[in-house]
């Protein structure tokens, strides 16, 4: 089967790229990891009226309802800009508001939706739960209202500010679903960040010069670069897959896979583009490392790819009985 995505699919990703190019989010991911949210929230608000929160939503809550071939289309161009804040984490808690109904989702929904409202998710510290209006967790099934507790964790990424919590609460129980679809997001977000990480190493390789040459005329340049490819590429449609399957029961074994994968591709391009740049990758002053950063952080977020694999192994054991029979 071939994933492709459609005109309009396109035609989004490039506007929210267009967009996101005009925002300077470097500039609001340094001060969002000083602790100023103010730049990082005005490209949220941006974002929002370009109906990005909306895709989380349902129609009955001002949403565009919850469509996640969409959503994964927005997320892989807010990682590509490395956009600051609980990007997954507000889509799960959208997700996982709309399974428990009543005054909180009715309250709470509308306002993500317009942009109005950031929330976040304890998985098990809550990413920027200082910026959050809305803060969320998940214990023993049940889904809690939560507050900050203690000071911010030190994290790979300054910009990932991630917070203990205290359950404060009940809201009702919380769905599966609701939690995969935020991994799906995260894992949409990683396949941004790769793919923003090969574009400035392959242009990087082609500025920069030894021995005379653009480094990427070595052959060891170029496959190193042609490694990151491969991995992003074989990642995206298993990404696209678990998006497609959103609301059936391979919904959970297909996000396990695209987690796993996106994960360890988006982890190989910030390895090659350490490689590739030399020294001054690791300089916080030059762009790249903030992608580079993001990268590893998002590495373990959500599920590790080891965890998610072990997850994947348990779905595809065929059921007792169903060994027995086919026996």
């Amino acid at each position: 089967m071939k994933f492709v995505l459609d005109g309009e699919h396109l035609l989004f990703a490039e506007s929210l790229h267009k967009l996101l190019d005009r925002s300077d989010t470097p500039t609001a991911i340094r001060a969002w990891s000083a602790g100023d949210h103010g730049p990082g929230r005005r490209v949220w608000r941006s974002l929002a009226e370009a109906g990005v929160f909306a895709l989380a939503v349902p129609e009955e809550h001002d949403g565009a309802g919850v469509l996640p071939v969409e959503l994964v289309t927005a997320a892989h161009e807010l990682g590509r800009h490395a956009v600051p804040g609980p990007v997954a984490e507000t889509v799960a808690a959208a997700a996982l508001l709309a399974s428990v109904g009543g005054d909180a989702a009715a309250t709470w929904l509308p306002r993500m939706a317009a942009g109005e409202a950031m929330a976040t998710v304890a998985r098990p510290y809550a990413l920027d739960a200082d910026a959050a209006d809305l803060v969320l967790t998940v214990e023993n099934g049940g889904l809690h209202r939560a507050e900050p507790a203690g000071e911010a964790r030190p994290s790979l990424d300054p910009a990932r500010r991630l917070f203990r919590v205290t359950a404060t609460r009940p809201l009702g129980r919380a769905t599966e679903s609701a939690l995969d679809l935020g991994a799906l997001a995260c894992a949409a977000q990683q396949m941004g960040v790769g793919r923003r990480l090969l574009e400035v190493s392959v242009d990087y390789a082609k500025t920069r010069h030894q021995f005379g040459r653009p480094i990427g005329e070595f052959q060891a340049v170029k496959h190193h670069l042609a490694n990151a490819l491969v991995e992003l590429e074989f990642a995206r449609p298993l990404v696209h897959a678990a998006a497609l399957s959103y609301g059936t029961d391979d919904f959970p074994r297909d996000v396990s896979a695209a987690k796993a994968a996106a994960s360890e591709a988006s982890y190989t391009a910030a390895r090659v583009a350490l490689q590739v740049h030399g020294a001054i990758a690791y300089t916080a002053e030059y762009d790249p490392s903030l992608w580079i950063r993001k990268a590893r952080a998002l590495y373990t977020a959500w599920g590790s790819p080891s965890d998610h694999k072990a997850r994947l192994m348990a779905l595809l054991q065929p059921k007792a009985g169903q060994a027995s029979g086919e026996a």
